[in-house]
């Protein structure tokens, strides 16, 4: 039998090396040669970004794709932007984080029982991807599913996106999944069955600055949605 990890990094290395919607394509190495100055000096990532997390986790947290100057230019999955420091710093005060910071792809964050992935792995320009995009991307998510769904047993949706993409994805992936689509909200939640039991699907807002900077996201309420997942998780 394959090792889980390297299963998950052959699967890690091919989504690094897509190019399958053009304009996805052009922006995120257009930003990566014209960097903020900020970063001037640093070499950013500039290709699809793959999940980050345990190989077997219990939790998979579903975003919406990299930010332009965050995991575009770090390689990992919500580090370097401000809706990172939200995520982990909530991750970390229930327990799925070693740390509250997550800064570079070397800086020894560490994930308890979680994988986070995103509905789409390239920056797209102001974060939207097209409909087209994320159908087309759609494929990675339905094949980290089939690696990881043995284990998962809660699902963390950051904004109706990943709830979306979720929902599909476990369609896609034979799970029954309630008619009536079930509807995207904070706090939502949803039981999905899978091969291997059932699933508890959740919502969250997504941690951006536009949710964060405006109070539509506060950080109890960030932590009310992850700390329920923990408490099933790390039992």
């Amino acid at each position: 039998m394959v090792d889980p990890v390297a299963r998950l990094a052959a699967l890690d290395e091919r989504i690094t090396r897509c190019r399958r919607c053009p304009r996805l394509v052009r922006w995120r190495e257009q930003v990566a040669r014209d960097k903020r100055a900020a970063y001037a000096d640093e070499d950013y990532w500039g290709r699809p970004v793959p999940g980050f997390g345990v190989a077997e986790p219990r939790l998979l947290v579903v975003g919406l794709a990299p930010a332009a100057h965050g995991a575009n230019r770090t390689g990992r999955m919500f580090t370097g932007d401000r809706s990172g420091d939200w995520l982990f710093a909530s991750m970390h005060r229930v327990g799925l984080a070693n740390q509250p910071t997550a800064t570079s792809r070397d800086d020894g964050l560490e994930l308890r029982a979680t994988r986070i992935v995103s509905a789409v792995r390239c920056a797209p320009p102001d974060n939207k991807p097209t409909t087209q995009e994320k159908e087309r991307c759609s494929h990675w998510l339905d094949a980290e599913l089939r690696l990881l769904a043995p284990s998962v047993e809660v699902l963390v949706a950051l904004g109706s996106i990943g709830w979306d993409a979720a929902l599909a994805a476990c369609r896609r992936a034979g799970w029954e999944v309630p008619r009536p689509k079930p509807r995207f909200g904070h706090g939502a939640s949803a039981t999905l069955v899978a091969p291997h039991g059932e699933v508890l699907l959740l919502g969250s807002y997504h941690p951006s600055q536009q949710n964060t900077f405006t109070g539509r996201l506060t950080e109890d309420m960030l932590d009310a949605v992850l700390g329920r997942a923990a408490a099933l998780v790390l039992r």
